[in-house]
């Protein structure tokens, strides 16, 4: 596809990618930020039994007597085997099992003890027992697939799993062009510039659990590229491509992967930073073409390649937003292009930093999100109700 598209048709392209069925079972400690592949059940009832809700004394549920002679002490972990007659009752703990004939606990704030005996001094306004099953019972839906959150390692353990079906990334080869680019650590000559975009889309990457490799960086020189280009495509299932995709003498990336045999799916979109984000794919390899700036290729990343990455492991996913009021007016000249401006999240008010193009990188070191100024508008007034994305 040639010629400048919306950011939504390309988005939608992007969402029509297939998915990818591999999966690959995982400890559970490995399983953080990893996409789980499939629903999880819980293969036991949760909790595992009527289990007593503070520290208190275990009673039959229709036993209204006026004192309690204390039979036995049931702290959590014990099987409790000795059954609770009328008149009789059990110290608990929290978190206990409860013995047999019992179901409700009075708290011991609300007893009064005395020579093994206690007398409750006030009405329980509950049972005080979490019966077994209330949360979970075996078989029902534990996790169905999402990114897994440290809370969702607990959910899994509490149940019991300790392994778990998650999807399989892709392999993603990271390759920069352009001859200015040196490796950070290098020292730089005249018109040399540090290559920031290979070690912060490997972030990126890490970030998402998404496993890759940096290529390095190769010459705007056609049959270099070419070359280099062809030994990525067949290492990978993604490839990642900065700079050489817009419209100067040596940007070359577009005529040589249509050469290698790539269709390209879009190169242009109406978006700011970004504007000649690239997307192609030859056979099961699938390539975006980001622009150098790297405030571009950041936000590129996370606009389109996020969405990607988990789409082919399965997941619909969306950014998680927050909704605010904006700190200060937002103001544009050229509104031809929709635009993601990097904002301050502080107390439901959204803020926009200071910000001097895609060039200035030190401006996302501040930034919590992105505000989306859509195509057309020219100004969004002070105090008005924004979504911010979350970074």
């Amino acid at each position: 596809m040639s010629g400048m598209i919306d950011l939504d048709e390309a988005l939608r392209i992007v969402a029509q990618t297939p998915r990818d069925t591999a999966e690959e079972a995982v400890p559970l400690a490995e399983a953080l930020g990893r996409v789980l592949a499939r629903a999880v059940a819980s293969p036991i009832d949760s909790p595992p039994f009527d289990k007593s809700a503070m520290d208190g004394f275990a009673v039959a549920a229709d036993d209204d007597s006026t004192a309690f002679r204390i039979l036995d002490t049931v702290a959590a972990g014990i099987a409790p085997e000795r059954p609770v007659r009328r008149g009789e009752c059990a110290r608990i703990m929290t978190g206990a099992m409860l013995p047999p004939g019992t179901g409700r606990v009075i708290r011991k704030e609300y007893v009064e003890e005395n020579a093994g005996s206690i007398r409750p001094l006030r009405a329980e306004p509950g049972s005080n027992v979490i019966p077994r099953a209330s949360n979970l019972a075996a078989g029902d839906p534990l996790l169905g697939p999402k990114v897994l959150a440290p809370q969702d390692i607990g959910i899994l353990a509490a149940s019991g799993v300790a392994e778990i079906p998650v999807a399989v990334p892709p392999e993603t080869v990271i390759l920069c062009t352009g001859p200015e680019i040196r490796p950070p650590g290098e020292r730089l000559g005249p018109g040399q510039i540090y290559n920031s975009n290979g070690p912060q889309l490997a972030a990126q990457l890490a970030a998402m659990r998404c496993p890759s490799r940096e290529a390095g960086t190769v010459a705007d020189e056609r049959g270099v590229l070419s070359r280099a280009l062809a030994d990525a495509l067949d290492a990978c299932g993604l490839l990642l491509l900065t700079g050489g995709v817009s419209e100067g003498d040596f940007d070359f990336v577009p005529e040589c992967l249509a050469g290698l045999g790539a269709d390209i799916l879009f190169h242009g979109v109406a978006v700011k930073p970004g504007k000649p984000t690239l997307f192609a794919r030859r056979g099961n390899t699938w390539i975006f073409g980001l622009p150098g700036n790297p405030v571009s290729t950041f936000v590129i990343f996370e606009v389109f390649v996020r969405p990607f990455l988990y789409r082919r492991m399965g997941l619909d996913w969306s950014p998680r937003t927050v909704r605010g009021t904006l700190g200060a007016a937002v103001r544009r000249r050229s509104t031809e292009r929709t635009e993601f401006l990097p904002v301050t999240v502080r107390q439901g008010v959204v803020t926009p930093v200071s910000f001097h193009g895609s060039a200035h990188l030190n401006a996302l070191g501040g930034a919590d999100g992105l505000i989306r100024v859509e195509k057309g508008v020219a100004e969004i007034a002070r105090g008005t109700e924004i979504d911010a994305r979350l970074l």
